[in-house]
């Protein structure tokens, strides 16, 4: 007996979808069950998807729908609704599928700069009656009592979305760091998040630090105090071997001081 992937659902809608990819136009293409494996290639990428099921590897499909920060809990309850619906075709498993759909993809817009035509792109698939393709605007106002509810959502959600993101990405660094690169801080305020970001990540590679180090902040700190502050170069780092070092100097001049007063005598 073949193994089926995920559940049902899954199963069914990935095999549809490879036998009608290449039917753009027809109704299975078209289908509900299909849109959402197209919504998933969007969120994720097609291979993300694809690669799994052909692997017949559940574990991989998994870690790949949390890999923007998607809580498995989530992904599970989303499983079982798409089952649901699947077996029984229903208003509520409807629209708590896109709008689960729709939160995945914000998880997606928070960890990557995801461009306008990709945004449109997944805007289209949704079943909104702005949606071009009449097959999905028409099933819209057949299973939805609002028709509008999920675009607003989805409007709703991504107007959130972008404001999380700029706050994000908005964390600025201490104005030493930036003179490091000689940029003053005139020039951060102008900056855009993006053009933020990338400079952050240009001080952290200057004090060679990992960004993705939980201490990074510290050796951050550290390395500009220690930048503004050198020891000397006779400094072995150690307080205490510095304090025998000098006395060991002293003791010499004194020795060699010593020396010198009975020659001359």
């Amino acid at each position: 007996m073949e193994k089926v992937f995920i559940n049902d659902a899954y199963d069914y809608a990935i095999k549809m979808y490879l036998k009608e990819k290449h039917n753009k136009e027809g109704i299975k293409y078209n289908s509900f069950a299909v849109v959402v494996i197209r919504l998933l290639n969007i969120i994720y990428d097609e291979l993300d998807i694809l690669t799994p099921f052909q692997l017949n590897d559940e574990s991989i499909f998994y870690s790949n729908l949390q890999k923007y920060g998607y809580p498995m809990e989530n992904i599970v309850d989303f499983n079982n609704t798409f089952l649901s619906f699947y077996r029984n075709e229903n208003k509520k498993d409807f629209i708590k599928i896109q709008k689960m759909l729709i939160d995945m993809y914000a998880k997606k817009k928070i960890s990557l700069n995801v461009s306008d035509e990709e945004i449109n792109h997944f805007k289209s698939l949704l079943y909104t009656p702005n949606a071009k393709n009449p097959l999905i605007a028409s099933y819209n106002f057949l299973m939805a009592d609002n028709p509008n509810e999920i675009l607003d959502y989805c409007n709703e959600s991504f107007e959130n979305n972008n404001k999380m993101r700029i706050e994000k990405a908005k964390e600025t660094l201490s104005y030493d760091a930036y003179e490091t690169l000689k940029i003053s801080l005139s020039d951060i305020e102008q900056m855009s998040a993006e053009e933020l970001e990338s400079v952050n990540k240009q001080v952290y590679n200057h004090f060679s630090i990992n960004e993705n180090a939980i201490n990074k902040d510290y050796l951050l700190d550290k390395a500009i105090d220690e930048m503004k502050n050198p020891k000397p170069v006779y400094s072995t780092g150690n307080g205490y071997v510095d304090i025998l070092f000098i006395l060991a100097i002293i003791a010499t001049l004194i020795m060699i001081i010593f020396i010198i007063t009975l020659v001359i005598a």
